[in-house]
């Protein structure tokens, strides 16, 4: 293809490659911001996002008379073939790109209008046709565009966020059924507390992160209310009556869902703070399955020296000197994607904190870090499910051996005896080295078969409220 050239395109010693699709904006750019080393092709759903949009302008403008059919088809078919993946080797531009955005959306332009002039059979750079700014861009800003696309992007990531948390949630419900009957030692800061039982330690964590599954689908639907039609700071300045409407019309039948417009066009315009709330609600998922993953990895530590209560699926050797050796390798890999979720969130924070005035222009930062906690959320979820969960088991002997060893229950022969006399039942049998039950017996506060009986009472108090 022939690149129709201008003293413009080039800079420095670099000029435009004879078959790029892009133009000077994008060079200038790739030139400008070489930080990430990745492309807004990378970025999920983000060119998709941006490329609907562009369509359904095109459509809008078409209907209120803006521009003719002609041109308005030329950029429908450009931006069509670009949401399907076809032209991303020429999407270039770096995602954390200093413009706000701008150098997004040029790139964007210049590869729709040089898609759309070969199309009509004119060489690439051939703007006569169609123009970047003043076709592929009309009735547009930068800075209406590109957070609308990035909340359309982020949105369409987030879709298989809940489902991969519910699929994580019924998986601890069935171990809730499994072990609805089974003893465990509940502890409270790592010490010998009461008797309770492995069902309602599943069914706590199956009932926060439903709660989690809940909250991100509502977060994740004030996503489609966007500042489109704002233009450049809310006004909607260059563009006709009648083509707000025509492009949220048009922009929701291409997303699938109703997009609407944000009440106060000027703060759609300036604040993220949708964003922020999803970014906050994933830090607080990931926070659950990190305290979640902890729990996993004490109750399973030894299996000798330690709890050893649970037993984890040996998926691969734990170490490369000790033979035998199995460590809790998934439970420590969704740690450390929580660890990256809370780095995330507090970039996020400082992003969307650090609007200036009209608009916030470091969407491009959001875009990118969102997308990525919802990847690393969804997959510790899958993970945690697939290869961890489903296949652990309770050593329920080793459980009843670690209970009736402690003084759990203690606080269960309160209520009759009073907590000074228990307490210095306690106390003996720490100081002498013997188990509390052992003690309890011999100085008559319950019989031998009293001991099972009385456990499961104590552990079944919360039942009702559990189930």
């Amino acid at each position: 293809m022939g690149q129709m050239r201008t003293e413009e395109d080039v800079i420095g010693e670099r000029q435009l490659p004879a078959d790029a699709l892009y133009g000077i904006n994008t060079l200038r750019a790739l030139e400008n911001f070489p930080l990430t080393r990745r492309t807004i092709a990378t970025l999920p759903e983000f060119v998709p996002a941006l490329a609907m949009i562009k369509e359904a302008a095109a459509r809008a403008n078409q209907e209120i008379g803006a521009l003719s059919a002609q041109k308005a088809e030329a950029i429908i078919e450009a931006s069509q073939e670009i949401r399907a993946g076809k032209h991303d080797a020429h999407l270039i531009v770096d995602v954390l790109e200093g413009s706000g955005g701008t150098s997004s959306n040029m790139n964007l332009n210049e590869v729709i209008a040089n898609v759309a002039a070969l199309l009509a059979g004119k060489p690439v750079g051939d703007y006569t046709f169609i123009h970047p700014n003043d076709h592929v861009n009309l009735s547009q800003s930068t800075n209406d565009v590109i957070p609308t696309a990035m909340k359309l992007a982020v949105f369409r990531v987030s879709e298989g966020t809940s489902p991969a948390l519910m699929r994580l949630a019924a998986a601890f419900s069935e171990k809730k059924k499994e072990h609805s009957q089974t003893l465990r030692l509940g502890r409270t800061c790592l010490q010998d507390a009461v008797p309770m039982l492995f069902g309602q330690t599943f069914g706590a964590y199956k009932a926060v992160i439903e709660r989690h599954a809940e909250h991100v689908e509502e977060l994740r639907r004030q996503l489609l209310v966007v500042p489109l039609g704002g233009t450049a700071v809310g006004t909607g300045l260059n563009s006709r009556p009648g083509y707000k409407q025509a492009v949220f019309r048009h922009l929701s039948a291409l997303v699938g869902h109703e997009v609407k417009s944000a009440a106060d066009p000027f703060d759609g315009m300036q604040n993220l703070d949708a964003c922020a709330r999803l970014s906050a609600e994933l830090r607080n998922s990931a926070n659950s399955l990190w305290k979640i993953a902890n729990d996993l990895i004490v109750l399973s530590s030894g299996p000798v020296g330690a709890v050893g209560e649970i037993a984890l699926p040996a998926i691969q050797a734990g170490s490369s000197i000790m033979p035998g050796k199995v460590n809790p390798v998934v439970p420590i890999a969704v740690c450390q994607a929580a660890f990256a979720i809370s780095g995330n969130d507090a970039a996020i924070a400082m992003a969307c904190q650090q609007g200036l005035l009209e608009i916030n222009c470091y969407g491009m930062l959001v875009c990118d870090r969102l997308t990525e906690s919802i990847t690393l959320l969804q997959r510790s979820a899958t993970i945690l499910v697939d290869r961890c969960v489903r296949s652990l088991t309770v050593n329920e002997e080793r459980s009843r051996q670690n209970l009736l060893a402690s003084c759990a229950l203690a606080t269960a022969l309160v209520p009759k005896f009073g907590y000074a006399s228990v307490a210095a039942i306690v106390r003996a049998a720490l100081d002498e080295h013997r188990s509390f039950l052992d003690v309890a017996i011999e100085r008559g506060l319950l019989g031998q078969k009293d001991v099972h009986s009385l456990m499961r009472c104590a552990a079944a108090q919360s039942t009702l409220t559990a189930e």
